[in-house]
């Protein structure tokens, strides 16, 4: 079940790209960051041709791949050298549909996975592209100790760590308030039996 958090800092906090770790262990690949640069000068987007990267990340474990904006990076993990070729033309369009949905939409906030990336996906010949891979990559698996409750719907929340700050049910602040933050909303933790 989806949550919405709500975290007070000053806008201009929001609207920041995360910034990734410097400590990563990267290694460029010159031919798929050329074919994403020639892709994206096909999609008529100079800007991304000239700074898409894209590279190995070695340190990554479950995750096929991850795009960073406004980096205009890709980090893919090693173990799609493994799999078919196929998977690993669908990963890099997958993640190079990320940069071209925020290039296209420049300052404006987007969903990761909403309408413009999967226009994007459509440019890049994956129509129908899902969020996730089912790639056989071994998952760590972590017990969820705390349960909040949402006290309009009762829809129960798991999270491994606990909650720090106001946060309130995505589906009823979505249904019910505009997507807006409302305290009737406001998740409860659930006592442990």
């Amino acid at each position: 079940m989806p949550q919405l958090e709500f975290r007070w800092t000053s806008w201009l906090n929001v609207l920041k790209a995360p910034v990734p770790p410097q400590t990563r262990t990267l290694h460029e690949d010159g031919g798929l960051t050329a074919w994403c640069a020639e892709t994206s000068k096909s999609l008529a987007l100079p800007e991304l041709a000239r700074k898409v990267r894209v590279s190995w990340n070695g340190r990554m474990q479950t995750t096929a791949g991850r795009a960073w904006w406004p980096d205009r990076s890709i980090e893919l993990n090693p173990k799609l050298k493994e799999c078919e070729p196929e998977e690993l033309w669908r990963t890099l369009k997958h993640e190079l549909a990320h940069l071209v949905a925020y290039e296209r939409c420049g300052r404006r906030r987007i969903d990761p996975h909403g309408p413009e990336w999967e226009r994007a996906c459509a440019d890049l010949g994956i129509p129908g592209e899902q969020p996730f891979h089912t790639l056989p990559f071994k998952r760590r698996q972590m017990k969820r100790n705390y349960a909040y409750v949402c006290p309009n719907c009762c829809a129960t929340i798991h999270r491994v760590k606990a909650i720090q700050r106001t946060v309130a049910c995505y589906d009823c602040c979505r249904k019910f308030n505009r997507g807006a933050y409302h305290d009737r909303f406001r998740l409860i933790k659930k006592k442990s039996a």
